[in-house]
């Protein structure tokens, strides 16, 4: 049996769990926080931009990762292919972590890039898999 998945679905709420507390300051900033005008006004440029982009792209990924580890526990793909499904998916999380490290600490957008990559691989990888799966159960008939 298959033990590739729950860590993607863990880690993908968890995630999900800190995004939407993210989006919640959000919200603050926009609506109560003192000088929201100013905030609402540079909305949709610069910092705030990739602040709402980091929200966003940080509950997808979130969810891809959950989709990713239900699917691989209960669909019939190799081992070799969950494991590597399981390990790109999660670093696909590095996308919307390195929109916040961009936005926080000035990093520059290696992570972003790896993740975005990463993710794309994942998913990709993961539809060839059950592709071929099935292929193979339909060639054997």
């Amino acid at each position: 049996m298959q033990t590739y998945g729950k860590a993607n679905i863990v880690t993908g709420l968890l995630v999900m769990a800190g995004f939407m507390l993210y989006g919640f300051v959000l919200i603050y900033l926009r609506d109560f926080a003192p000088g929201k005008e100013e905030w609402i006004a540079n909305s949709l440029n610069g910092d705030h931009f990739e602040a709402r982009l980091a929200h966003v792209h940080g509950n997808l990924f979130a969810f891809l990762n959950i989709m990713i580890g239900y699917l691989l526990l209960r669909l019939p793909i190799s081992e070799n292919s969950a494991k590597w499904v399981s390990i790109t998916g999660l670093a696909g999380l590095l996308m919307p972590i390195g929109i916040l490290a961009e936005l926080v600490l000035g990093a520059p957008p290696y992570l972003v890039l790896v993740g975005a990559v990463s993710i794309i691989i994942s998913v990709t990888w993961l539809g060839l898999a059950l592709w071929q799966s099935n292929m193979s159960k339909t060639s054997s008939l």
